[in-house]
């Protein structure tokens, strides 16, 4: 299945969760395994805290701090290098347990979409097995 996400700021994280758990129910599936995967080398996929959505913008801040604008080699070709490295560290893919027909997720966790080069239209694969 495909999710279409669509960002409105150069850099965002957005609570997918809804849609991937109705991917899950469509799915039909008692127990497997829920993988998230995003095709884009300029954005992620994370497993983080769902209750206090500010901890979107204490990542992308810390990512900031690690990985600064404008200090890399790619920046010559199209001026998004960080982007490119913050996305390799963050990852493209999160495997999640389904359990009973439902994510496994805890009490407090949600499947994140981080944008590190928007906005743009993406998309999201969910594959369930």
């Amino acid at each position: 299945m495909e999710l279409k996400v669509r960002t409105t700021k150069k850099c965002e994280v957005l609570d997918i969760t809804r849609q991937v758990a109705d991917a899950v129910s469509a799915a039909r599936i008692t127990d497997g395994l829920c993988c998230v995967f995003v095709p884009h080398v300029t954005a992620a996929v994370v497993i983080n805290e769902n209750d206090e959505m500010r901890i979107g913008l204490d990542l992308l801040d810390a990512l900031d701090k690690l990985v600064p604008e404008g200090a890399w080699r790619h920046d010559t070709i199209d001026s998004n290098g960080a982007a490119h490295l913050k996305a390799a560290m963050l990852g493209p893919s999160e495997t999640i347990p389904i359990h009973n027909g439902r994510m496994a997720l805890g009490t407090w966790q949600a499947v994140m979409f981080v944008e590190l080069d928007g906005p743009r239209d993406r998309k999201v694969i969910v594959s369930i097995k």
